[in-house]
């Protein structure tokens, strides 16, 4: 009887494990800069990429390697290339892939940072962008155009989850000869898998769910070994590359991503729908949520809904600054997917770098609070708010 394929709890355990000689069980940490060669032929032949093996840790490192093969395995991607940061993995896909002349096509609901590397960075090479609304498919379709080589996306965005339809942008790509890249950072490959939509590329910031504990920094790029070549191939020249002793964190964080996420997305619906009934609390946004526009289509896509709430409160930016004040278990901090819940003003910190029309845009207003939700037990995260919110004077203003 033919042996099945084993299931993603599985392969985040397993999956691209090695053991030296010492057979130690834990997976090692290769801290080395460069490697030692058998003779002069075997240095040739590794540095023409003639024999497959370790040359220098810039861009060879079997503790990194690890890492890649075993996201990549999640993923369902052929292959992946571990970078520096989730901002390091981004700018390395569109620098490896794209030129002076062409066209990207970004959701404007995306993380506040990716919108500055497009719109400021990326043009002064060249490269043109256009942003429009994830879920509006006649503004991506009206946005191609001959030189379009990329859509660019977070489904489900941040902080509104919003939830984009990736088998129609699959199509809507493919039929232009472009490509869909998709940010998979709140869902992790656990809840969404989108190469299994249509997706060419992904992109992850491992800082986030993928570590899980806020202990460092990193990103990946996945996918086909086609593109992987030219964006390690980048990452060879210039070199955003991850460590190895953040590689072994994140391989640590991966063994209990499947736990994690669903303890994440359950507590996450447990106190959105405690907030829909808050009286302090004027709109939330949360996918899981039967009032959430995207409802059903996050029921299609993805098998959980994440940790990101967002909601607003009466009295504009004063009163969403007193309730973030106000907290005493929540952590004031930009980062998410940490076993300790968070709190943030999208924006004037996460968003802050955008226009205030930019920010009207992607739905983030002054009264808007983001709550990454942790780990802890979720009365006490409702006791936390519960108090916060009471400093508010008058009702919701629904």
């Amino acid at each position: 009887m033919a042996t099945s394929q084993p299931r993603i709890a599985t392969v985040a355990v397993r999956t691209g494990q090695q053991r030296t000689a010492e057979g130690e069980h834990n997976d090692p940490i290769f801290l080395t800069s460069s490697y030692v060669f058998t003779d002069a032929a075997q240095a040739a032949a590794r540095f023409a990429g003639e024999d497959i093996g370790n040359v220098y840790s810039r861009y060879t490192n079997p503790t990194v390697r690890t890492f890649e093969e075993r996201l990549a395995a999640m993923e369902g991607a052929q292959e992946g290339v571990a970078t520096a940061s989730g901002m390091a993995a981004v700018m390395s896909l569109c620098l490896a892939l794209l030129k002076t002349g062409d066209h990207i096509i970004c959701a404007r609901n995306v993380f506040g940072t990716t919108v500055i590397l497009m719109q400021k960075y990326l043009s002064r090479l060249g490269i043109e962008v256009s942003f429009v609304h994830s879920t509006d498919i006649d503004q991506w379709r009206n946005a191609l155009r001959p030189q379009t080589r990329l859509l660019f996306l977070e489904t489900p965005s941040n902080p509104m989850n919003d939830i984009a339809d990736l088998s129609l942008l699959a199509q809507l790509a493919h039929d232009h000869r472009a490509l869909l890249v998709v940010d998979n950072c709140f869902c992790t490959p656990v809840l969404q898998r989108p190469l299994d939509f249509g997706a060419d590329l992904i992109v992850h910031s491992a800082t986030k769910y993928l570590d899980g504990q806020g202990r460092c920094v990193g990103g990946a790029v996945l996918g086909n070994p086609e593109l992987m070549a030219e964006v390690r191939a980048f990452l060879r020249t210039a070199g955003p590359t991850m460590s190895a002793f953040n590689a072994w964190i994140f391989l640590h964080g991966l063994e209990t991503l499947s736990l994690r996420m669903r303890q994440h997305s359950d507590n996450a619906l447990r106190l959105a729908e405690w907030l829909v009934a808050h009286d302090k609390v004027q709109q939330v946004w949360y996918a899981g949520l039967e009032s959430h526009a995207n409802h059903h289509l996050a029921l299609r896509q993805q098998s959980g809904f994440g940790a990101v709430i967002a909601f607003t409160v009466a009295g504009g930016r004063t009163a969403a600054w007193q309730v973030i004040d106000r907290v005493q278990i929540m952590s004031l901090t930009a980062n998410l997917g940490d076993a300790k819940t968070t709190i943030i003003h999208p924006a004037t910190t996460t968003h802050g770098r955008l226009t205030p029309e930019e920010r009207q845009a992607s739905g983030v207003s002054d009264n808007l609070i983001r709550i990454a939700v942790g780990l802890e037990d979720c009365a006490d995260l409702q006791d936390d708010l519960q108090q916060a919110l009471a400093s508010l004077t008058g009702n919701n203003n629904r």
